[in-house]
C-alpha cells in the first residue's frame, strides 16, 4: 500500500544488529493513527486516504471539524494528512486504526518533518560564510560584506544571501531504513536522524525513490 503513518519524534538511541554493530536509530511513536476519510475519483476527483493522529479535546476544534471527526467515529485529531492512492487500490475502512505493523523491518521509507528553528541568524551560521579580515581595527569580522551590484544595475539582486530566519522548513529525508517495527510498543525505529525536534510531528511514507534492492 502507498498509505503511510503519522507520528511523533521521541528521540534517538542505538541498537545492535546480529553482527554486533551499533546502529543509530530514531524512535517514532505511531499509535492511534485513525482513517478519517477515503476520497474517490467519483466524488473528489482523486483517490486518497486521510489519516489523523494525536487526539485532543472537542472544545479545541470548530463545529465543522467536530462533525467530520464524529462521522468517522473518531476523537478530534491534532495532526491530519492525506496519502494519495492509485485507482483500484484497496483502501482501509473509515474509522479503522493503523499502526506500526504497516511497515516491516528493512523497508525503505521517506520521512517528512519540520526542521528545528534557529531564529534570526547571520550569514556565518546560515550560509557558512568564511568571513572577512580578522586584523586589528577591522569592523567586518562576521558581516556580509558588499551586497551591491555597482553602478549598473545599482540594486541588490534578488536571492542575495543575507542574515535572516533559519530553520522551521519542511524537510524530506528519502530512503531511510526501518530497522525495527514494534507493534506492541507502537513505535518504529528508523535508521539515522530525521528532521525536527523531540516531540515534533513527522510523516512516514513508503519510499518514492527506493533502490531496486535493499542491499543497494
Amino acid at each position: 500500500m502507498s498509505i503511510g503513518l503519522l507520528g511523533k519524534k521521541i528521540g534517538m538511541t542505538r541498537i545492535y544488529n546480529e553482527d554486533g554493530a551499533m546502529v543509530p536509530v530514531t524512535v517514532v511513536e505511531v499509535s492511534d493513527n485513525t482513517v478519517l476519510q477515503v476520497r474517490s475519483s467519483e466524488t473528489d476527483g482523486y483517490t486518497a486516504v486521510q489519516v489523523g493522529y494525536d487526539g485532543q479535546k472537542e472544545q479545541r476544534v470548530n463545529q465543522p471539524e467536530l462533525g467530520h471527526f464524529k462521522k468517522a467515529k473518531s476523537e478530534p485529531k491534532r495532526f491530519i494528512k492525506e496519502f494519495r492512492t492509485e485507482d483500484g487500490e484497496d483502501a482501509p475502512e473509515v474509522g479503522s486504526k493503523l499502526g506500526a505493523d504497516l511497515f516491516e523491518a528493512g523497508q525503505m521509507v521517506d520521512i517528512i518533518g519540520t526542521s528545528k528553528g534557529k531564529g534570526f541568524q547571520g550569514v556565518y551560521k546560515r550560509y557558512g560564510f568564511g568571513g572577512l579580515k580578522e586584523t586589528h581595527g577591522s569592523m567586518m569580522h562576521r558581516r556580509t560584506g558588499a551586497i551591491g551590484a555597482g553602478s549598473t544595475p545599482g540594486r541588490v539582486w534578488k536571492n542575495t544571501k543575507m542574515p535572516g530566519r533559519q530553520g522551521t522548513d519542511r524537510i524530506t529525508i528519502q530512503n531511510l531504513r526501518v530497522v525495527e517495527s514494534r507493534p506492541d510498543d507502537n513505535v518504529l525505529l528508523i535508521s539515522g536522524a530525521i528532521p525536527g525536534a523531540k516531540g515534533g510531528y513527522v510523516v512516514i511514507r513508503p519510499a518514492v525513490k527506493a533502490p531496486k534492492s535493499s542491499d543497494q
